[in-house]
């Protein structure tokens, strides 16, 4: 039953040890979603290559962060691995293997209520806030929440086509924010980045727009074709962000 308790116990601080790091990497710019996974793929050893992965690599408190993950993931999985061999080996116990596994299971389940559960995740990051505010010298500036990505709000990126409704025209001529989309920056096929674009930046085929406003525009727009019918899903949009 002890290897049983230690498994529950090292399940117990990986749950808390990534929460930990998934909210320290919102606080450096990632967005939640990204953060978490970031978090878990770094501590479980995973290895995923998205671009995510390059601005942790290229960010030194992210890379930090992402690095104590690493070592104390090698160090749980050991130990979790090893208490789970434990749990089913005979030590001369009294407990029979139905009461262990009943027992086993039965924390894990408690653990993923608990790691999944909504007020705990707002407690949780309460304190943990705290916490980096106090004892270390991260920024913890929530940026996700300063831009209010909630509800049906979104950062969104739009691969712009030859034949999309928004290619050959300049961001004043398209008019979007008059839709409630806000273009932040151009990633341009050749690499180059333009920071908070202004009205005579052109949209071009290849171009990577990176876009703010309610997530089910934004799909709209990224599949809206050229011609009268995209001008009036425009006009339609427009009409609409005026009654909100």
């Amino acid at each position: 039953m002890i290897a049983i308790i230690s498994l529950l116990l090292v399940v117990l601080l990986s749950i808390i040890v990534t929460r930990v790091a998934s909210i320290a990497l919102t606080h450096t710019g990632i967005s939640r979603e990204a953060a978490r996974f970031q978090a878990r793929s770094a501590f479980t050893g995973s290895g995923f290559t998205t671009n995510e992965s390059e601005m942790v690599v290229n960010h030194p408190i992210r890379r930090r962060i992402v690095l104590i993950l690493m070592l104390l993931g090698n160090a749980g999985i050991v130990t979790a691995v090893s208490s789970l061999i434990l749990t089913f080996v005979h030590t001369g116990e009294g407990s029979s293997l139905t009461l262990r596994i009943i027992v086993l299971v039965t924390g894990l389940v408690v653990l993923w209520s608990f790691a999944y559960s909504k007020w705990v995740d707002q407690k949780l990051s309460t304190v943990i806030d705290k916490a980096l505010k106090r004892f270390t010298r991260l920024d913890v500036t929530d940026y996700a929440s300063l831009l209010h990505l909630a509800g049906e709000y979104r950062l969104a990126e739009i691969k712009v086509q030859a034949e999309d409704w928004l290619s050959g025209q300049s961001l004043q001529e398209s008019r979007l924010s008059e839709e409630g989309v806000l273009i932040l920056g151009v990633k341009k096929p050749n690499g180059r980045y333009i920071g908070t674009p202004i009205g005579s930046t052109q949209i071009a085929p290849n171009d990577v727009l990176i876009a703010y406003g309610r997530i089910g525009l934004i799909k709209e727009l990224d599949k809206r074709k050229k011609g009268e019918e995209g001008d009036k899903k425009h006009r339609a949009a427009v009409e609409k962000q005026k009654q909100k």
